[in-house]
């Protein structure tokens, strides 16, 4: 899918610090979150919330009153007059947002819109479906967020197994995975180090749910664990007989991310002072049953091809990577340096709160390209059901 007038205006995408299960966002409500960091990342952008016509509220875990989403997100963030539709397509949440935000703008559906996408897996619902015909009267219990990461009912296989399966179909070892683990630890510091994810998040971020106590005060990332190559090689595998260990597999987190897609012209006017971003193509794709790691190549494919690019064109690459045999597997296929993407940070190292991942992936592209001079950017993510998603953008220089 080609977009033909889908922009970001400059300094329009951020992302809250993500937190570690159970960590400092545990207690507060997504919707909340999300409102409070757009607010905080419009106003950094000098873009007032009254200049946007469009919403789009991505999320994938229920929480209290989510039924009412983006038009309570929406009161919450200070535009009660708008509404908009709500998307959740697991970890490819993001980028199904955009393309819908994008999407609409070409079809003449607005000028100026706000996508937003939250998510907190710490204190995900346990649900309780009733079945009359079961014995007893006796219904099913569901555990929303373990019991969706440990089993496709399709598939039959857990998301682990997904990337296990991969891992042994194409010969990626155990210390390919750790070496490259380090590696992206080691991007993820030099991101922090030199001011680039300061740029992207929300931060110092106080951690105020009652308006009266300031609970916590982030000033980046929390959950980013330690990493060196003889605590990797300590790990014992996952699964019996596995190759993945705690450490070349991401954490579940919690989040938000955000950004305003709009018109060439309200992107333009929104963003005084830098050209702003735009958006060229999206792609998704699907694989067989139980070998999501390789999904992302196909959709990555589709949005170059869209666009008419090749993969050795860009500037930048930003992939969500659960878990790093997906970033070896993706390098191979593309014909790309494993170690020459990714820089700055990615969501095997600072969490995976599913919906927001790949919209803050997005935003930390566009800065990396800026810093570059500008440039063409790929993000690409895999996504529950062996699927994939994939944006092509281009940063102004």
């Amino acid at each position: 899918m080609r977009f033909e007038n889908a922009y970001i205006p400059a300094g329009a995408a951020w992302s809250s610090p993500f937190c570690k299960w159970q960590g400092s966002f545990a207690s507060l409500h997504p919707l909340a979150l999300a409102a409070d960091v757009a607010r905080k990342g419009l106003a950094r952008g000098g873009i007032e919330v009254g200049a946007l016509d469009g919403l789009v509220l991505g999320w994938t875990i229920p929480a209290r009153r989510i039924f009412y989403g983006a038009p309570w997100f929406a009161g919450l963030v200070g535009a009660p007059g708008l509404s908009g539709p709500m998307i959740s397509q697991a970890c490819a949440t993001s980028a199904a947002a955009i393309a819908l935000a994008a999407a609409q703008l070409d079809a003449g559906g607005g000028t100026a819109t706000l996508v937003v996408t939250t998510d907190k897996c710490s204190n995900g619902p346990h649900l309780y479906y009733p079945d009359p015909a079961g014995p007893g009267g006796k219904g099913e219990a569901e555990d929303w967020v373990w019991d969706n990461f440990s089993f496709d009912p399709w598939a039959k296989n857990s998301m682990l197994q997904t990337a296990e399966n991969v891992a042994r179909e194409a010969g990626i070892s155990r210390a390919e995975m750790d070496e490259l683990t380090l590696h992206r630890a080691r991007q993820y510091a030099e991101g922090v180090a030199s001011g680039l994810l300061a740029r992207v998040l929300v931060v110092p971020y106080e951690v105020n749910p009652s308006g009266r106590r300031v609970l916590a005060t982030l000033e980046g990332d929390e959950g980013v664990f330690p990493t060196t190559a003889e605590g990797l090689a300590r790990l014992k595998p996952v699964m019996e007989g596995g190759t993945i260990t705690f450490g070349t597999q991401t954490h579940p987190a919690d989040g938000t991310a955000g950004l305003v897609v709009a018109t060439r012209e309200r992107a333009t006017a929104l963003g005084p002072g830098a050209a702003p971003t735009r958006i060229l193509s999206y792609g998704l794709a699907r694989v067989e049953k139980g070998y999501m790691a390789k999904a992302v190549v196909p959709a990555a494919r589709r949005a170059l091809e869209a666009a008419g690019l090749t993969p050795g064109q860009m500037t930048v690459v930003k992939t969500h990577n659960p878990f790093a045999v997906n970033d070896i597997y993706f390098a191979r296929a593309l014909d790309l340096d494993p170690k020459g993407f990714n820089n700055n940070g990615s969501s095997l190292i600072f969490g995976h709160p599913q919906g927001p991942t790949g919209a803050r992936l997005v935003a930390e592209g566009i800065a990396e390209a800026r810093a570059a001079g500008g440039g063409l950017v790929l993000f690409a993510g895999c996504a529950a059901g062996d699927t994939a998603a994939a944006l092509v953008l281009e940063v102004p220089g």
